[in-house]
């Protein structure tokens, strides 16, 4: 792999050259970005993959539910275009899982998607504060905060741009954030391994970095809002189906709930066909156990929820590990300063 890498190298130059001098265009001003007369919060990362942006959304959300509130995504791997409103009629083919999740998981809010964001936000007039989801390079706006994520064991400071490594962009666009997260700590993180890791980021960012973790359910949830609590789960065998970026750390914290489970990866965001499905119930027939169940993320209920019956699964939230009243701090006061 590492290799190959090298031989990408090139392309990498490259690639870092075009996106650096679209950086440049528009903080000069000569490409066009949009403001607009609301609080507008961008979360987003500088790397490919799975950061947790769609709990910290969530986590944000629950932060400013006091506000009439839009959330906004582009809806990746949704079969429709432009603007689209989330209402009871719609599935993830429409607006895509996480913006689905969303709209299921908050009643008061406001879920969009439109993959023109200057667009999506002139027709969200009834919101008056805006979460804009993996949005960060979106530099067609000017959002007024800017949250950025990176995976704790896989630093965006370690990195480099694509195809030879996994960033959008060069580190130093790290410079337009107002905050960057660390995610997916392990809970047994140290306080010299915080200051290790902060060292790092500091090499490119000089604002507030706050360390965060996953935080699993207590109890598993199937489409008839049945519940098994996650201490139990080792009493049952498990068929694990998965379609998310980096399966891992789930794979990790059932293992440590012994937890005997099959697990079937699929790509993220991934839309289930017929032939899947009946491969997957195949698959879950063929277990022995007589108690046995279908497990799987948030994201992926949303669409296996209505083609899978009675499959179950486990919710997380992100839980920061240091300054989370700072870090609320921070997002309440710039909403409040630009109501």
């Amino acid at each position: 792999m590492k290799f190959i890498r090298l031989l990408l190298f090139p392309f990498a130059i490259m690639y870092a050259i075009i996106t650096s001098m679209r950086n440049f265009l528009f903080d000069v001003g000569l490409l066009k970005s949009t403001s607009f007369n609301k609080p507008i919060i961008v979360v987003g990362n500088l790397s490919v993959g799975g950061t947790g942006k769609t709990p910290q959304i969530e986590y944000l959300i629950r932060v400013l539910k006091q506000h009439k509130l839009a959330v906004l995504s582009r809806g990746y791997g949704r079969e429709t275009k432009g603007f689209v409103l989330a209402d009871r009629s719609k599935k993830a083919t429409d607006i895509g899982d996480e913006p689905l999740q969303f709209f299921r998981k908050f009643k008061d809010i406001i879920v969009a998607v439109d993959e023109d964001r200057v667009h999506g936000i002139s027709q969200l007039n009834a919101a008056n504060v805006l979460l804009l989801d993996d949005a960060f390079q979106h530099r067609k706006v000017t959002a007024g905060f800017y949250v950025v994520l990176t995976k704790y064991n896989a630093l965006f400071s370690n990195d480099f741009v694509l195809p030879a490594g996994n960033l959008r962009e060069r580190r130093v666009g790290i410079k337009r954030a107002n905050a960057v997260v660390i995610t997916k700590c392990p809970n047994t993180i140290t306080t010299e391994d915080q200051n290790e890791t902060e060292k790092l980021i500091r090499r490119y960012f000089d604002g507030p970095i706050f360390f965060s973790t996953i935080t699993y359910a207590d109890v598993l949830l199937n489409t008839k809002k049945e519940e098994i609590r996650t201490s139990e789960i080792g009493d049952y065998e498990v068929l694990l189906v998965t379609g998310i970026a980096n399966p891992t750390p789930m794979l990790e914290y059932l293992t440590g709930l012994n937890c005997r489970y099959t697990h079937v990866n699929f790509p993220d965001h991934h839309q289930f066909t017929e032939k899947e499905i009946n491969a997957l119930q195949h698959q879950f027939d063929a277990l022995k156990s007589s108690t046995k169940i279908i497990v799987t993320t948030e994201k992926d209920f949303v669409r296996l929820s209505d083609i899978v019956p009675n499959v179950y699964y486990l919710a997380i939230e992100t839980s920061f590990i240091n300054g989370q009243k700072e870090f609320d701090s921070l997002i309440v006061n710039y909403v409040s300063s630009a109501l």
